[in-house]
């Protein structure tokens, strides 16, 4: 007898995600499974796990022709995370369960052949995309459950197999099943020896001008470029920005963490990532995994949008491929990427702070009082032209670090004043931000370093007495038009800091010598 049912679930394309009602109709025929709506390779292999998952859970299968259509059929499907979904769908055209029963609920995971729930990746920005949409009710597997509950306003139900949802749909007792094992990918980065450690500036001896440089980068969002030789703190210096920068707020870690949840590196015991990001990246990656990709239809976001909200480090830039350094250009600019395929065009936001990290030569030895340099000439100066000159232009901050003196790694041996901690730097950014929001109000910025120059020109005007400094390098030729702009925006960064109501000479001066602070070895 024929027989129709119908469940919901989501189709994703980047972050954003399209509800998609899943029907399934039984006619009388010869047993035959049909699965229509432009599905992939890897949804269509759902026919067997469906079939199996739900032989196994003690549940009847239809012995009929069985078609289920994913619709809007014009949107490519991809990925197993409709098995739940398509299952739900035929026990209700079979009869299994009342057609009544958990009206508009949205199913999203997948399924084992012995009628487990599997977790999937993406759950976060699929439980967004569907609230969005007016869906509130929500059927995840287990150990999805974590984050799907992070969006507020949706009540979610964590499974653990297909029997649990027989069950609830029909009224009856749930039955207990073993807990599946989340399937997750380990986060980026090796984890910390200590997991309670926090790494801290106080930790960092010497290093002056470069700890300012990460306290304006911070405050202002201002990317920074480090040169030094070997073993002068440039990655010890990296990863303790995070640590200064304001925690997310409420909608950005909702964004962050969603991108996570895509990646499928978001942690099974930290559904909500609410400090800001530290991606590192090895001098070996490609272009799709720094910007984003994948063949298949399964598109997933690339480092430039993990470290969205936080901080992406480029350790030996020089070291990277043109092509993938290049690759930053735009979404420093426009803070997303765009990925076109022939499904569509998948968006990704990567809004972050870029802290690049190089030695001044291939030996890493020039200008060291320690060691000889072994490279030519030509050498040094081609090793950091790697560098496109565009992409340098886009860094606000450039700084020359040498290597920890004697006097003091022997302070510090013993027992000598460390320097300031995180927590004392993090309270003058965080009040240096709180200035540029309230300038800023009324704007779509929030950030000095998000400011066009000709809003800050006609807006915030600085005196000609405060721009002699940089008059005289525009004249001379060592600063574009867009560097004085950057200069202009660190300035302001320099006089929240301070408290000071605009910038005067001394702040212009600063944010000049941080521009030119590699003049010298890279000709720019």
């Amino acid at each position: 007898m024929p027989g129709f049912g119908r469940a919901w679930s989501v189709g994703l394309l980047g972050l954003r995600g399209t509800p998609i009602e899943v029907e399934a109709y039984c006619a009388a025929g010869l047993p035959k499974f049909t699965l229509i709506g432009l599905p992939d390779s890897v949804l269509s292999e759902a026919r067997d796990r469906v079939r199996a998952a739900t032989l196994s859970s003690g549940l009847d299968w239809p012995q009929s022709v069985l078609t289920v259509s994913l619709s809007p059929a014009w949107i490519k499907k991809h990925g197993s995370g409709f098995d739940l979904a398509i299952a739900f769908a035929t026990l209700r055209a079979t009869g299994a369960v009342p057609s009544a029963a958990l009206p508009d609920a949205v199913l999203i995971a997948e399924l084992a052949l012995d009628g487990r729930v599997r977790p999937i990746r993406g759950v976060l920005p699929c439980v967004v995309s569907a609230a969005r949409a007016g869906l509130t009710s929500f059927f995840v597997a287990e150990a999805n459950a974590a984050e799907a509950k992070q969006v507020p306003g949706v009540t979610v139900i964590g499974l653990r197999s297909l029997r649990q949802l027989a069950a609830l749909a029909n009224g009856a007792p749930v039955p207990d099943e073993p807990p599946s094992e989340p399937d997750h990918v380990p986060p980026d980065g090796p984890p910390p020896e200590d997991p309670g450690y926090e790494p801290d500036l106080s930790e960092v001896l010497g290093q002056y001008e470069a700890r300012r440089a990460l306290e304006l980068s911070a405050a202002g969002g201002h990317h920074l470029f480090m040169c030094g030789a070997p073993g002068s703190g440039k990655t010890m210096l990296a990863r303790r920005l995070p640590g200064i920068l304001p925690p997310l707020d409420s909608a950005a870690a909702l964004e962050v963490s969603a991108i996570h949840s895509l990646a499928g590196t978001l942690p099974p015991d930290k559904p909500l990532i609410d400090r800001p990001p530290f991606c590192a990246v090895h001098h070996s990656a490609t272009v799709p995994s720094m910007v984003g990709g994948g063949g298949g239809g399964q598109i997933r976001p690339g480092a430039v949008s993990r470290a969205h909200r936080g901080v992406l480090f480029l350790d030996e830039a020089p070291e990277f491929g043109r092509a993938v350094l290049d690759s930053l250009r735009e979404p420093i600019e426009s803070g997303e990427v765009a990925i076109a395929r022939a499904s569509g065009i998948a968006r990704f936001p990567a809004r972050f702070l870029l802290v690049a990290a190089a030695n001044p030569c291939p030996c890493g030895r020039a200008g060291s009082p320690a060691a000889n340099c072994v490279c030519e000439p030509r050498q040094r100066v081609g090793y950091l032209a790697k560098i496109s000159g565009p992409l340098l232009d886009r860094i606000d901050l450039r700084v020359d670090i040498a290597p920890v003196g004697p006097a003091e790694l022997l302070d510090a041996a013993s027992g000598g004043q460390a320097g300031e901690p995180s927590k004392v730097v993090a309270e003058r950014v965080a009040q240096a931000r709180e200035r540029a929001r309230r300038r800023l109000a009324g704007s779509p910025w929030t950030c000095n370093a998000d400011v066009p120059g000709q809003v800050l020109r006609n807006h915030w005007p600085l005196g000609t007495a405060a721009l002699a400094s940089a008059e005289r390098a525009l004249h001379a030729g060592v600063l574009s038009a867009r560097g004085l702009d950057r200069v202009i925006r660190v300035a302001w960064t320099v006089a929240d800091l301070a408290g000071a109501d605009r910038p005067d000479r001394s702040a212009v001066d600063t944010a000049l010598g941080f521009r030119l602070g590699l003049q010298a070895l890279t000709g720019c």
